[in-house]
Formats: structure tokens, sequence, C-alpha cells
């Protein structure tokens, strides 16, 4: 413990240059007294570490005293601290890991380099989770965690989306987040994707097991994606819709009609298209959203719901 606090109070000091001894104590959540306790052994061990007196001093290293990251661009140095996600790496129990990281690296850099990445923090922040979403409850995500990394079994009390409790004894493989949202991939007969947040029990077994040979998480997690919208948006409506029309689609109708609405050009007063819908209901409810702007073409179906919908709001308003 001592020798891990060591060598952050050493990463401080090259990092950061000059720090005073409650400085230093506030980081390392120390007291003040054990601050200067391991300077003092940081000065025996060869590390030359001096103290300035005065209301302006405080411990530094002496010049030069640091060691250099070669081989980084500006650019990759920049990227550094655009990667970590600290609140994703909390939940996966490596925030002070990820902290650790940052600093050692930081420390390792050249002051030019340490000077654009500490930069990149103050300007840019990452926020994964969308708009009017609350956080979801994910306390096994730790665990689940490091089963993947250990590659042991669990066995999980799991909610389907018909709210109906199901057991499975799974092969975890990897963890994807997904616009905040964590998801655990796994091997029971097949591959499954289980959303983390309806995991309400987990047991790590003492039992290990060997991944798929040749398994991608990366691809498969993209043609599992693909395969989840097309179940999600099974039906396609043809429409006409004004240039106006097009222009709120692609705001109000989601991000897979946005999607396949983002090449279209208008052909005129009106043009064409053909829209993904969860099913004819939905689209009753979204393309209604849109007024004059749009019109259905088909099915027949969804354009008799349409009117009738309209003509009923008609009546209400002493139209009809």
């Amino acid at each position: 413990m001592r020798a891990s606090r060591l060598l952050s109070l050493l990463l401080l000091l090259q990092s950061r240059g000059r720090m005073t001894a409650q400085q230093l104590a506030d980081e390392l959540e120390v007291s003040v007294r054990t601050v200067y306790r391991d300077v003092e052994a940081l000065g025996a061990s060869g590390v030359p570490v001096y103290a300035d007196r005065g209301p302006a001093g405080g411990y530094q290293l002496v010049d030069g005293y640091r060691t250099r990251l070669t081989g980084l661009t500006t650019e990759e140095a920049d990227s550094l601290f655009l990667a970590g996600l600290p609140g994703p790496a909390a939940e996966l129990g490596l925030g002070a890991v990820v902290a650790a990281a940052q600093l050692k690296v930081l420390a390792a850099l050249p002051p030019e380099l340490r000077s654009r990445a500490a930069r990149i923090r103050e300007r840019f922040h990452l926020d994964a989770p969308g708009w009017f979403r609350g956080n979801e409850g994910t306390p096994h995500v730790a665990e689940i965690a490091e089963a993947v990394w250990q590659q042991r079994r669990l066995r999980i009390r799991y909610v389907r989306w018909a709210q109906v409790e199901v057991e499975r004894t799974v092969e975890p493989l990897g963890l994807v987040l997904k616009a905040g949202t964590w998801y655990l991939v796994a091997r029971t007969d097949d591959l499954r994707t289980y959303r983390v947040s309806r995991v309400l029990e987990l047991t790590a077994l003492d039992e290990s097991f060997d991944r798929p040979e040749g398994f991608d998480l990366v691809e498969y997690w993209a043609g599992w994606s693909e395969r989840f919208e097309q179940r999600l948006y099974p039906m396609r409506v043809t429409v006409r819709m004004t240039p106006n029309g097009l222009r709120s689609a692609r705001v109000l109708l989601g991000l897979v009609a946005a999607r396949e609405l983002r090449d279209v050009e208008p052909e005129g007063e009106w043009t064409t298209v053909r829209v993904p819908v969860e099913s004819l209901e939905h689209a009753l409810v979204d393309l209604l959203r849109l007024g004059p702007e749009v019109e259905v073409l088909e099915p027949p179906e969804l354009r008799e719901r349409v009117v009738d919908r309209i003509t009923a709001t008609a009546a209400v308003y002493g139209r009809g």
C-alpha cells in the first residue's frame, strides 16, 4: 500500500510540478504528517525531491527528473484523454485504475504534450447516455466483468422482455456499452445478448470455459445490432412528403427512420419514400405528428386509419 502511495506521490510531482504538503495530502487522502514521511522516504531512496520554504513553497523534483513516454505523436497524446469514460469505468470497478493510469501517462509525457493533454480534459467531455434517460441500475456489472476476464461461468436470474423471469447458466464472452446501457454477450446453447440491468441475481460458478475459436466481439455486436433493428422495425410503409416534411421526419420519426431518410433529396413538391416502422399503430402515431406534410400511400389499412383519426379529431373541434 505504501509503495503504491509513494509512486503516486512521485507521479503527482512529475505531472504537476511544485505542490504543497497539504495539496499532496488532499490528493492522496492522507495526513500532512504522512506526506512528510513519504517525501523523506523518496529522498532516502534516491529520488531528487526538495522543499522550498515559505508561503509559496512546496515540494518539487529536480528539473529534468522524469520519465518520457516516447513514440507518441501529438494527436495520439491528445486522444488518450478522450478514450476513457470515467462513468463506465467506475461501473466496472476500474475508476481508480483509470485515474491512476492517466496520472502515469501524464507524468511520462514530455511537457508540451502534457500541456495539450491537460487542455483536452478541460475542454472536452464525453457523456455517453442519451437525453431524458435515468441511470439504469447495474449492480452486477463489475461481477460480470470479472467473470468475463476470468472466463468463469455464471448462473443468472434474468427478466425477459415479456417480464418473465428465467434462469440461465451462461459463458460470459464480453460486455458492450451502447448509448449508456450495458449488454452482456454470452454463450448458452448459442450466442445471446442480455441487458445487464435486467439481471436480478447472479452467482459466479467455479467452472471455467474456453472461448469460441475465432469469436470477435466487435463483429458479433455489429451483426446483432443490425438484426435487432430489423426485428424492431420489421415493416416499411410508403408515404410521400413535402420538403419540410422530410426535414421534420428526420427529427420526429426516430434514429432508424432518420438514417433511412438522411440522403433522400426532395424531388419537387412531393417526394415518395419508404419508412421503417415498428407496427401500424406506431406508424399512425408517428406520421400524424407530421400533419399535412405527409400523405400515407401504402398500406391501405394505415391510410384508412389516418383518415379515421383525422376525421375524429376534426369532429372534436367542430369541423367534422
